[in-house]
């Protein structure tokens, strides 16, 4: 370990004899583990996992610090601190890798009793234990804190349980732990909801006893070791929470409020989570036999399975933007609501951002976006000030000048945006890239008359850019593999996922949804109520329907996209261009005018409550198109592969992550089944449903 090994324990550690728990080995032994004791006698066990620039838990890591703790048993020391020598974090969790060749609940459970025998074994200790904590502190890494006696946290903390988000809940104890330990409905809502805990935060519920910075990270560990570190720990109100009677009324609203967000039969794992502390969290040694069979029938599930895909296409798009780029200024041209948040997202993560516009008013409005943004995703007014020092706004477009990238983010109109070209290529400096946020004109068009198309490269953000992680990275036959590689790292560096895209009409997010969203207005035309429709597509797992989702993109914007999309594709579209044109020209544009095909209210649709329930033909009509859309981009060449397909389309739209993505999903129903199921859709409803070419590739 070196150096980090320098600075997490402290001098003078006299390095003990290892053992493998079998026989007596060589100092060194360990691959992940290193033990010593200082001059207190307290012993120092330093978790770095060999190969891998996080700690994550697996099998060999387990075995081994089941090996460390015979022999802390053995030589009984004052006490044991436990931390890690990575400079990321404590443990970020289990290794998700070996999740996937996990297909049998009994092989899994056997895994989970003997983990669980590991863990159980550091809690026994006869000596205070302490969890230092620094970083990431998640999933299994959590629970392993959990079991220590202390836990100190340094300032940088972010501890909780993620599970939910791959289908799972905690599984080597933490769903006994936790709710015994802390408030169990705030015990309960960290699992249900995978939401981390900072530091303070930390502090407050009773989960962390002492948050402190790095150089007092020795004293707080020897004062809990020699029981001088005051705790909060108990009290009447965990006691009454976790009573049968508590458990049976706080579950019953969970189950209530879970459902909403969750269905049961989309996302059983919260459920399974609310049901095993309803019913066995009255027993330690129930609760965790009924834990380890609910975590294995889990886990073999095709719902955790799918999700699990799901993370591996994050890491996916992540690797691809991995590169350096030594870019410091921004320029955003257009203070729109896009323009603005884009040029917010950027000052955040440290860019010198120059904002242009004409209006006075519209700077002053995203300057005030930026605020609120910046309020309700920063933990430190020091981060906010310094972000909104980063933004200026730019009447005369100045920024231009210094800019090593030049974002374009004004209206969708061809003419508009090349008369911003012509005006700013020449202002910018050698090697700035040039980038458009334009959601559908091919690059193709944008990049006649320019004197480097080069360096014209598409950045495609989705609204929200704060929280829709994926960017459409857009190439075209002329731009640079340099720009492109330094488009991939821009992105990168501001927390966003590329999906390299080639130039066409719609890219690929756009040219999926936008017949999933124009299916929906021809059921609207057919008498068909909105509420049903939309329940349709929740119905199949869309995180909202399609008539809600045009409401918040905005009616005119999906105008201009349908429009420009039946110009240029050569394919059959419905032809509601009428029902859209209606409601633009009478500025009912959704959500934010608060009236499009819904009455909005503080940021919600306002629905009837009984409607018809959707039928399985209403469900193929609207997902049917948007899967032959994604097959013909895989055939045309617009994206290289299906994995870049399916988590371009759950990370931009939600597409249903349990299915494990549009191309995944239809492999798992089959190939020659969707053809059919088009093939009877277009008989009855016409050729805009005719099946692709490309599914004889998938068959």
């Amino acid at each position: 370990m070196g150096k980090v090994w320098d600075t997490l324990a402290p001098r003078n550690l006299e390095l003990g004899p290892f053992s493998a728990g079998r026989k007596p080995a060589a100092a060194g032994a360990w691959r992940h583990w290193k033990l010593a004791r200082d001059d207190d006698g307290i012993a120092w066990l330093i978790f770095d996992k060999e190969g891998s620039s996080a700690n994550t838990i697996d099998e060999d890591v387990l075995r081994e610090l089941n090996d460390a703790l015979a022999q802390i048993t053995r030589e009984l020391p004052k006490g044991v601190v436990l931390r890690s020598a990575k400079k990321n974090g404590f443990i970020a969790g289990a290794d998700i890798g070996e999740f996937r060749t996990m297909t049998e609940a009994a092989a899994v459970q056997n895994r989970l009793r003997e983990g669980h025998a590991v863990i159980d074994r550091l809690e026994q200790l006869s000596v205070p234990v302490v969890a230092v904590i620094h970083g990431y502190c998640l999933g299994g890494g959590l629970e392993i804190a959990l079991a220590c006696d202390y836990r100190v946290a340094v300032e940088d903390a972010q501890l909780g349980f993620p599970e939910v988000l791959l289908g799972l809940h905690p599984g080597l104890g933490g769903t006994v732990r936790l709710p015994r330990l802390i408030n169990p409905i705030e015990a309960m809502t960290m699992m249900l909801t995978g939401r981390n805990a900072r530091a303070t935060r930390a502090k407050s519920l009773g989960l962390v006893d002492a948050v402190v910075a790095e150089r007092h990270v020795k004293a707080a560990a020897s004062a809990a070791v020699f029981g001088k570190l005051k705790t909060r720990r108990g009290g009447k109100l965990i006691e009454l929470l976790n009573s049968k009677l508590g458990r049976q009324l706080a579950a019953r609203r969970m189950r209530a409020q879970t459902g909403k967000k969750a269905p049961i039969e989309h996302y059983p794992a919260p459920h399974a989570l609310i049901d095993l502390w309803e019913h066995h969290g009255g027993s330690a040694e129930e609760m965790q036999k009924a834990e380890i069979a609910s975590f294995a029938r889990l886990l073999t599930s095709d719902t955790s399975r799918n999700l699990v895909r799901v993370f591996f296409l994050r890491e996916k798009l992540k690797q691809l933007a991995d590169g350096q780029w030594p870019g410091k200024r921004v320029h955003v041209i257009g203070a729109g609501a896009m323009g603005a948040d884009i040029a917010a997202w950027c000052a955040w993560h440290g860019f010198h951002v120059t904002l242009a516009d004409t209006n006075p008013e519209a700077l002053g409005k995203a300057v005030a976006r930026a605020a609120d943004l910046y309020g309700k995703i920063g933990h430190r007014r020091t981060a906010t000030r310094d972000a909104l020092d980063r933004l200026i706004p730019d009447l005369n477009g100045e920024g231009v000048h210094t800019a090593d990238l030049v974002i374009e983010a004004v209206p969708e109109t061809l003419d508009l945006k090349r008369k911003i070209y012509a005006a700013i290529e020449p202002k910018m400096a050698p090697g700035a890239i040039l980038a458009t946020n334009t959601s559908s004109i091919p690059l193709q068009q944008l990049r006649e008359g320019l004197q480097r198309p080069d360096h014209l490269v598409g950045l495609h953000f989705f609204n929200p850019v704060s929280r829709m992680a994926l960017v459409e990275l857009v190439s075209h036959d002329q731009v640079s593999s340099g720009v492109l590689a330094q488009g991939r790292a821009f992105l990168g560096r501001i927390d966003r996922l590329p999906a390299p895209v080639k130039s066409a009409p719609g890219f690929l997010v756009n040219r999926a949804l936008t017949p999933y969203m124009l299916e929906a207005m021809v059921m609207l035309n057919e008498g068909g109520k909105r509420e049903t429709i939309d329940a349709a597509a929740q119905s199949f797992g869309m995180p909202m329907g399609p008539i809600e989702l045009a409401d918040q993109v905005g009616l005119d914007i999906c105008l201009h996209v349908a429009e420009s999309l039946k110009a240029n594709l050569d394919r059959p579209m419905p032809d509601v261009s009428r029902v859209l044109r209606d409601k633009v020209e009478l500025g009912e544009l959704g959500r934010k005018t608060g009236k499009g095909f819904y009455v909005w209210k503080k940021g919600e649709a306002i629905k009837e409550g009984a409607a018809p329930a959707p039928t399985e033909e209403m469900r193929d009509r609207l997902i049917l198109p948007m899967l032959d859309v994604c097959v013909t981009c895989l055939r045309e060449g617009i994206v290289e592969d299906e994995d870049i397909i399916d988590g371009a389309m759950v990370f931009a739209t939600g597409f249903a992550p349990f299915r494990g993505g549009p191309m995944h999903y239809a492999r798992s129903r089959g190939a020659e089944n969707i053809r059919r199921a088009l093939e009877v859709l277009a008989q009855r409803y016409g050729d805009r449903f005719r099946p692709d070419p490309g599914w004889d590739r998938l068959a």
